[in-house]
């Protein structure tokens, strides 16, 4: 760890093994996240990093054989001279070198034609699913589209909370009226939904529906990719074809805790996964929300407040000194944000509260009882 602390290049984490491993394989990927998210320019560099590393390993059938064959040979024929270098005090910036962005250069073009030519059969058919659902509510809807590089948090009416991905947008009424609750997904996002067995909650997402009463699970469902997949952490989720898209049979699935579900768009077929973490995609694709434990005995509240930056991405603002003292023993799972932080205030007792706004927290207190 003490060495990551120097990666101020590229080239630093494409030598580092240990990175190659968090990224192709995901492992240690927890120390790898905490590390990442102290800070938002390291957060940058390692998406950087990550993105080029993933060019580097993508098959290269699916690119320009000859070319990017070539450019990934010369490319990690460089890497291992800069990784032997290091022993004789030579340092070596490759990002400032011609061969290298040259050959950037082809790894992205390759890859946008790649992608092009593989998704763009999807996406506007996912288009014309995601906003015919929009068109056809009577209710108002607020859209919420995430364009930065890190998650967003929603508090939906209900108390429910959503992370929404990067490049994803969610649609849901200012209040949810009615026996049901109902929002609609284009992109990827983590829910956690506020209990009430009266008012089931429903998520479309593309060609399929998800319904909960309460509980936490990730949807991911972008308009470019092949596939949309459900994945459950705590509860039980129902799921089946969104009829009015598919033109299917409503087939339902039920997924309980570390279950999965694919549903191939092309083919419109369902696939449960019983054992997550045997799927290598979906155990790549895990983040750190999912694999954070919020269970806590005698905890300091600041390693608390951590955990919960570190699984939403939040800054949490809160008086250091006088809670330097404070130890909690509470149950945190299965809880939206809100709710979680409704728990922690009340728990901390000397009427602490906390204000939101938008991936900001604070919490306001005298101390603990």
């Amino acid at each position: 760890m003490q060495k990551r602390n120097n990666y101020t290049k590229i080239e630093d984490f494409l030598g580092d093994e240990s990175f190659h491993s968090w990224i192709l394989h995901n492992t240690n990927a927890q120390n790898w996240e905490a590390w990442t998210f102290e800070n938002s320019s390291r957060a940058h560099l390692v998406k950087e990093a990550r993105l080029f590393l993933l060019a580097l390993k993508v098959d290269e059938t699916k690119m320009l054989a000859i070319t990017v064959e070539a450019a990934l040979e010369n490319t990690w024929r460089k890497i291992t001279l800069k990784k032997r270098s290091k022993n004789k005090n030579i340092k070596i910036s490759i990002w400032k070198n011609d061969w290298f962005k040259w050959i950037a250069a082809i790894l992205v073009l390759a890859l946008f034609f790649s992608w092009s030519y593989t998704n763009s059969s999807f996406t506007e058919d996912a288009n014309t699913v995601y906003k015919k659902l929009i068109s056809e509510t009577k209710e108002g809807l607020v859209e919420q589209t995430n364009n930065s590089d890190f998650s967003q948090i929603i508090t939906l009416s209900d108390g429910s909370s959503v992370l929404l991905q990067p490049q994803s947008k969610l649609s849901y009424p200012k209040t949810f009226v009615g026996n049901e609750r109902k929002v609609y997904l284009s992109g990827e996002a983590f829910f956690e939904i506020s209990k009430n067995p009266k008012k089931p909650f429903y998520v479309y997402a593309n060609e399929i529906v998800t319904k909960v009463v309460g509980t936490s699970f990730r949807i991911s469902a972008f308009e470019n990719q092949p596939n949309v997949e459900v994945i459950v952490r705590t509860g039980k989720v129902k799921v089946h074809s969104n009829q009015q898209a598919t033109k299917q049979s409503k087939e339902e699935i039920v997924l309980l805790p570390n279950e999965a579900l694919r549903f191939e768009r092309e083919t419109s077929k369902f696939d449960k996964i019983t054992d997550i973490t045997a799927d290598i995609t979906v155990k790549q694709n895990i983040k750190s929300i999912e694999q954070l434990s919020f269970e806590f005995t005698d905890i300091p509240v600041s390693q608390i407040f951590k955990t919960i930056e570190q699984a939403y991405h939040v800054a949490v603002d809160f008086p250091k000194e006088k809670l330097k003292n404070c130890h909690l023993t509470t149950s945190l799972s299965d809880q939206p944000l809100p709710e979680k932080l409704k728990i922690i205030c009340k728990s901390l007792g000397n009427n602490t509260s906390y204000e939101m706004n938008g991936n900001n927290i604070t919490i306001i207190s005298t101390g603990c009882n």
